[in-house]
């Protein structure tokens, strides 16, 4: 489970640029990898286009219980050229025989939630790489099960965190490493988008302005996602803010997460948007029991705080709200803004876009083309990538186990706080303390893919 040797030679070189390797990118990169995938709804599907662009991807195998997401999967292939896929559904388990299959190096999840932690823990004990869609797990023990067996294995497990890979969050990546901002401070994130329609459909389209949810009466994400909504009370989906500014403060690499505290305001949002879609519906009444706005308060080990906002089911425009804080300045994502000390006006923002310009990610600037027309602006090319590669090379993955499930395990730990009347909770240190000595290689050396 050991990464590769951090990069000795971590002196920088002009400004705007980051130290990558000399070798080649692809020295141990031969061969086609065969995948399999485990839910082809919405998200796996666009799994399946990342894997039916690439010449060295061979999608041997797909699962899905729901004929339509097979059906639309199929279309897919036929559109693409490629061999249809062997299919396995008919009930839960199905996957379970599809993982028997010895022709498989790796198997993408992207089912609903509750099914993540029994799919990759099965995956790994059959000699599989994981690659899974947020969340990790449900519990605390989801989250340990996950890290014992990886370790059990030797075999990695990889959160599909796309936020990582964004353009700016890449450069500003960039401008950490090379001081721009000083020594960290406080950072910020979280995922603030307004998903009250996909959180209800109306079962004709994706985004269907509908009041219904549930496996019979609605598709997609409504189908499982809404009753989260009414039985818990967390941070349902920490990855998105928390996985980028983990990479900033070198979290599980020389620093971690200790504690951490969440409050949660009252549930008014998604009730008001059934009411105003369908005056008088009986899903406007129910009790919500998840609150609009979800925030949780982390200290770290080296003394940097972190404050992390779930926040869906109000009207609002889609933002990570990331916020990145030191002693020589700041960048803030909402305003599009950064301040440099001593290179920006006194008191005065800077347009974010010349600063995130000049100190494009070496990644970017290299693939940027290469992942035009890939999801979410390209990056879901680069986290994609980043899977095939570790299997290519048969190497760790460069968001690991341990990241996966530190950035992932604020779901039952902000639950727990908010249900004990806000009290501040452990994080588990998943390393076992080898936090101390790992250091940070993402995006950095070619493992960082």
């Amino acid at each position: 489970m050991n990464r590769r040797k951090f990069v000795k030679s971590s002196t920088l070189a002009t400004a705007g640029l980051t130290i990558l390797p000399t070798g080649l990118m692809f020295a141990k990169s031969k061969g086609i990898v065969k995948l399999a995938y485990i839910g082809v709804g919405l998200r796996g599907r666009v799994h399946i286009h990342e894997g039916l662009r690439r010449d060295d991807v061979e999608i041997v195998a797909i699962c899905d219980t729901q004929e339509s997401s097979l059906k639309i999967c199929r279309d897919q292939f036929v559109k693409a050229g490629k061999k249809l896929p062997k299919e396995y559904t008919g009930g839960l388990d199905a996957y379970k025989k599809l993982l028997e299959r010895k022709d498989i190096d790796g198997v993408v999840i992207s089912t609903p939630w509750a099914f993540h932690r029994d799919q990759a823990v099965d995956a790994m004990r059959a000699g599989k790489y994981v690659a899974c869609e947020v969340l990790a797990g449900l519990t605390v023990q989801d989250h340990w099960d996950i890290v014992n067996v990886s370790e059990e294995t030797g075999m990695p497990y990889m959160t599909l965190e796309n936020v990582c890979y964004r353009r700016d969050v890449m450069a500003v990546l960039n401008m950490v490493r090379q001081g721009l901002f000083g020594e960290l401070v406080h950072l910020e994130g979280g995922y603030q988008h307004d998903l009250r329609d996909v959180l209800f459909n109306d079962g004709k389209h994706f985004y269907g302005h509908g009041v219904e949810f549930g496996p019979e009466k609605s598709i997609g994400e409504a189908q499982w996602r809404t009753q989260y909504n009414i039985d818990m009370d967390g941070d349902l989906y920490p990855t998105h803010g928390l996985g980028p500014i983990m990479q900033y403060a070198n979290i599980n690499k020389g620093n971690r997460l200790t504690n951490m505290v969440s409050f949660s305001s009252k549930a008014r949002g998604l009730g008001d948007y059934v009411e105003k879609q369908s005056p008088g519906h009986q899903n406007a009444k129910i009790n919500y029991k998840n609150g609009d706005i979800v925030t949780t308060q982390i200290n770290c080990a080296n003394g940097e705080t972190m404050l992390i906002t779930h926040d869906t089911h109000l009207p609002r425009p889609y933002s990570i709200g990331f916020r990145v804080q030191g002693t020589n300045g700041l960048w803030m994502d909402v305003a599009q803004s950064i301040h440099i000390e001593g290179k920006s006006k006194p008191h005065k923002w800077d347009p974010v876009k010349e600063w995130t310009e000049k100190y494009d990610h070496p990644l970017w600037k290299r693939y940027a083309d290469v992942a035009k027309g890939a999801g979410h602006g390209g990056m879901d090319w680069f986290v994609f990538n980043a899977f095939v590669q570790a299997i290519k090379q048969k190497r760790q993955t460069p968001i690991d186990v341990y990241d996966s499930v530190t950035m992932s395990v604020l779901l039952p730990l902000s639950a727990k706080s908010i249900a004990e009347g806000n009290t501040s909770q452990d994080i588990p240190d998943f390393t076992r303390g080898k936090w101390k000595e790992r250091k940070n290689d993402f995006a950095l050396d070619d493992s960082g893919f």
